[in-house]
């Protein structure tokens, strides 16, 4: 490792980095989230109304976030997310229905979208003050790890909640305990890293009309406009479908030959958690992997293609096994649509990336992921209302089909290279 590194690394402001990571991903509710809504009388259709309500809000609030972090800086608009997020671990623990969880949805949201993409920049912003930007990757790579780790901690913690507790409702007020640290860790902060005050009025209208032109621009090429839906279809099938694991993790701990506890709950509270303590680390190397795989295809585009028909094979077998009571065969095909989710996005990333230069790159992903977010918004209550009515095997399965069977309208295509 370069010394430059090694100092880098030693410094505190990347210890509080990496903790800002490792604390942030302490959601120890995420595993439970499906299962406690059930638990609270809602439908699929109702769950899926709420995830699918989580998405659009994103979308919609991201770019007015950006003016509020430049009105009042990086460190106070992470601050104000992780009023939002406490809000909603709250509403979540006293809501009792359906509108009162659509209130914690809210407040979910608008923390996600203030959260989004600035305390990234506050990174890149302390590497160019030190001029050490050509360690980027390394730097923000060991950062992420951290987050990976929180995420896989939290996940084993949170079943060891639910099995001393009885409940899910106490892993909400649980979440909150890191997210408080985490507060006070992210006004620790250099003022410094809030960055230069931009006129927001002005910088948010620029921004509404960068991103509109570009989502123009997409629809006139064939080759982006397949490239960017492609790889939104697969991200909003994930995020609609992805907590519909919990159901089926519940199912198959009923059905092991051997009981830890008396108590059904606690039984699949623990299995959930393991299982999801591995997913996270999985997940992670796949990240990693991605570009060994897509070196093994003649074209970008082929690996896209590739892992689009697997990802929603995989749903449609998980949704035909657990259909037909093979639950464990069904947990199997579900864990290949996340690992499968986490192969093919820096995949995706280096086909649009391909399509267009540097300067517009950032435009194109954030219209990439409009897109994900429209689309989610649909599928979510969709998956919700078919699980309602054929079970949620047979909607996966009905689902998935749909989307293979129209494939060939967003397959990426190849690129031609230019002489």
């Amino acid at each position: 490792m370069n010394k430059e590194l090694k100092q880098l690394l030693k410094e505190g402001q990347f210890v509080k980095f990496s903790a800002y990571g490792f604390l942030k991903n302490l959601r120890f509710f995420e595993p439970f989230l499906v299962l406690f809504l059930l638990s609270k009388g809602l439908s699929y259709t109702q769950i899926g109304v709420l995830i699918g309500l989580r998405e659009l809000l994103v979308m919609l609030v991201e770019i007015p976030s950006g003016l509020v972090a430049d009105a009042f800086g990086r460190r106070r608009t992470l601050a104000a997310s992780f009023v939002f997020y406490m809000l909603s671990f709250v509403a979540f623990y006293v809501s009792q229905s359906f509108p009162g969880f659509i209130l914690a949805m809210v407040f979910f949201a608008v923390g996600d979208s203030f959260r989004s993409g600035v305390h990234k920049s506050m990174i890149f912003e302390y590497l160019q003050r030190y001029q050490m930007q050509q360690y980027k990757a390394d730097y923000y790579g060991r950062t992420r790890s951290w987050s990976q780790m929180g995420t896989a901690i939290s996940s084993l913690l949170a079943g060891l909640f639910v099995v001393i507790s009885g409940n899910y409702e106490l892993i909400f007020l649980l979440s909150i305990v890191p997210y408080i640290a985490d507060l006070l860790l992210v006004l620790s902060y250099p003022k410094w890293l809030d960055g230069e005050s931009k006129k927001g009025e002005i910088y948010a209208l620029f921004r509404f009309r960068q991103v509109w032109k570009a989502f123009a621009t997409s629809l006139k090429s064939k080759f982006l406009l397949r490239g960017l839906t492609n790889n939104a279809i697969h991200s909003a099938f994930y995020a609609s479908a992805k907590d519909y694991l919990q159901p089926l993790l519940k199912a198959l701990a009923l059905l092991l030959p051997f009981q830890l506890f008396e108590q059904d709950e606690k039984q699949a509270a623990m299995l959930i958690g393991i299982v999801y303590f591995f997913i996270y680390l999985g997940t992670s190397f796949m990240s990693r992997f991605a570009g060994n795989f897509s070196n093994k295809f003649s074209q970008t585009s082929v690996a896209l293609n590739c892992t689009l028909y697997a990802g929603l094979l995989a749903g449609a077998l998980s949704g035909l096994f657990f259909s037909q009571g093979f639950e464990l065969i069904a947990v199997l095909f579900f864990l290949l649509i996340l690992l499968n989710e986490n192969l093919r996005k820096p995949i995706g990333t280096a086909y649009v990336a391909a399509l267009t230069d540097q300067k517009s790159m950032a435009t194109l992903l954030s219209v990439q992921s409009q897109l994900k977010a429209l689309m989610a918004a649909v599928f979510a209550p969709t998956i919700g209302f078919l699980a309602d009515r054929f079970g949620i095997g047979s909607a996966l399965l009905i689902f998935a089909l749909f989307a293979m069977a129209l494939s060939p309208l967003y397959l990426a295509r190849a690129i031609r290279q230019k002489k």
